[in-house]
C-alpha cells in the first residue's frame, strides 16, 4: 500500500507528519473525504486483488483510473505535493482543487491543508464526541 498512498512518506511517520490522527475526525460523523467527476462517468478500469500499485503522485495517465478529475494527485495520497495549496501541481490542478474547497465552504465545510479531499463542517454538532459502533 506505501506506494499507493504514501509513497514518499515513512509508514512510522504518517502520525507524526499529520497524515493520520490519533483520533478520527470521520468518526464523528461531521467529516468527509471526496472528490469530484465528470459525468456521465466513463468506464473505468476493475483494480484485481494483487496487481501491481501505482504511485500516487504519478501523472494522472499513469495512476489507476478512477474517473475523479485530475487533482494533482491520486485521492488519499499522503504527500507534500496533496496539500490543497501546494505549489508542485499545475494551474489546472490548482483550479479544480480550489473549485472543490469553494464549493465545499460555501456549505459550510473546512479543508484540512494537507489533503485537498478532506472536509469537516465547520459547526460540527459533536465536535469532541468520538462514536465508536458497529457498523452492520
Amino acid at each position: 500500500m506505501k506506494r499507493e498512498f504514501y509513497p514518499n512518506v515513512q509508514k512510522k511517520d504518517l502520525f507524526k507528519e499529520g497524515y493520520i490522527a490519533d483520533k478520527s475526525s470521520h468518526t464523528r460523523g461531521s467529516t468527509l473525504d471526496l472528490t469530484i467527476v465528470s459525468l456521465p462517468l466513463k468506464e473505468q478500469e476493475e483494480f484485481h486483488p494483487g496487481q501491481k500499485l501505482c504511485d500516487c503522485t504519478l501523472p494522472a495517465a499513469k495512476r489507476l483510473r478512477d474517473n475523479s478529475l485530475d487533482m494533482g494527485t491520486g485521492y488519499d495520497c499522503f504527500d507534500t505535493l496533496s496539500w490543497t495549496e501546494s505549489k508542485g501541481i499545475n494551474a489546472e490542478q490548482m483550479e479544480k482543487r480550489m473549485l472543490l474547497r469553494s464549493v465545499m465552504e460555501k456549505h459550510g465545510f473546512k479543508n484540512y491543508k494537507k489533503e485537498w479531499w478532506h472536509f469537516t463542517l465547520r459547526d460540527e454538532p459533536y465536535p469532541d464526541t468520538y462514536f465508536d459502533f458497529l457498523i452492520k
